[in-house]
């Protein structure tokens, strides 16, 4: 996508953090750079470099597939609050919320109190995620 704010992007830097081993998240899926999953197995290695254009071209992969979802006009900010839920639950986590639901029957306020029912991973709720949904829905009101 072409002229893209990427406003959610410091909020993907803050609460992925970058690591240039495969680890795993507290999901069980295997990681490495800034969040990314894709192709990713045990022992595998990157630079920053590596890490930081994946971010980019993941980033706005991520909002093009977000921007086809989203049948209202939204603000910068909210498309980069929404592009940043994405990257972590996914898309199609996303595509079958009550958030985006509520979002594209106009319902901006319900759509950003929808943030905080996503702070659980392995069934647990997390305190990271609780802080990252929170800064998500902060982002998409601004």
């Amino acid at each position: 996508m072409t002229n893209s704010s990427r406003a959610g992007l410091p909020l993907i830097k803050q609460f992925e953090g970058c690591r240039l081993a495969a680890y795993l998240c507290p999901a069980g899926v295997w990681t490495i750079g800034w969040g990314r999953t894709t192709n990713v197995k045990r022992g595998d290695t990157c630079t920053q470099a590596q890490a930081d254009a994946w971010l980019v071209a993941e980033y706005d992969a991520f909002e093009k597939k977000v921007s086809g979802l989203v049948r209202v006009p939204v603000t910068s900010n909210q498309l980069g609050a929404l592009v940043s839920f994405a990257y972590n639950v996914g898309v199609g986590a996303l595509g079958s919320s009550t958030l985006l639901r509520l979002l594209n029957a106009g319902d901006h306020a319900g759509a950003a109190a929808q943030f905080g029912r996503w702070n659980k991973a392995g069934g647990k709720a997390l305190a990271g995620l609780t802080k990252r949904r929170a800064a998500e829905a902060a982002l998409f009101v601004r």
